[in-house]
């Protein structure tokens, strides 16, 4: 789970390290910070920042909004919270697939996918209703937004192994990040005024 561009906070864009692309025969898209073959183009060189959020950046910053606010209000989740998760996840890019097999908009492996009775990871709707409804479960089994964003990167057994975010790299940094897109979002592009309040 995560990776795009800038702010698509993949696990090595979030160790600062370069971001390569790969599209695929089939439409997706891959990134890795170990290209395999010539293949691949650069398409991260720097840490993303909340000042990058932009449609410039992000043409589809605000394409599913709509999308965020459904199931904000469907499982009790912040439209904001579910919105960062998904530009730390795939940039917005629906046809996205991380170098370890997570897909489309929220990034689900294809295990949680089907817990999750989410048939097409790449539909928007489908990955925006999956993802909200596993952020909606962590939240409530951790309590707080926190543990539950370090969830959602980490797994949870994870989180209860460790009782709090993981000392994973990649998890100290995703968390952070993700908390300063939903700031940033709450703050200065806030999708409804009706935008529920987590713990």
């Amino acid at each position: 789970m995560w990776l795009i561009l800038l702010l698509m906070l993949c696990p090595s864009a979030l160790a600062g390290e370069d971001i390569y692309l790969l599209e695929n025969a089939d439409g997706t898209v891959s990134f890795t910070d170990m290209p395999e073959h010539g293949g691949y183009t650069l398409f991260l060189a720097a840490p993303p920042s909340v000042d990058q959020l932009n449609t410039t950046n992000f043409p589809k910053l605000d394409d599913y909004d709509h999308l965020f606010l459904a199931a904000a209000q469907r499982y009790g989740v912040t439209a904001e919270l579910l919105k960062a998760i998904c530009v730390a996840e795939s940039g917005m890019n629906p046809k996205v697939v991380s170098p370890a097999g997570a897909q489309g908009l929220m990034q689900l492996m294809p295990a949680t996918a089907r817990t999750l009775a989410v048939d097409d990871p790449f539909d928007p709707a489908q990955a925006i209703d999956g993802g909200a409804r596993y952020m909606s479960q962590m939240i409530k089994r951790f309590g707080d937004i926190q543990r539950a964003v370090a969830a959602y990167n980490a797994g949870p057994h994870a989180v209860e192994r460790y009782n709090g975010i993981p000392p994973y790299k990649e998890t100290q940094n995703y968390v952070p990040k993700v908390m300063d897109i939903y700031n940033f979002f709450k703050k200065e592009a806030p999708l409804s005024r009706m935008s529920v309040e987590l713990p």
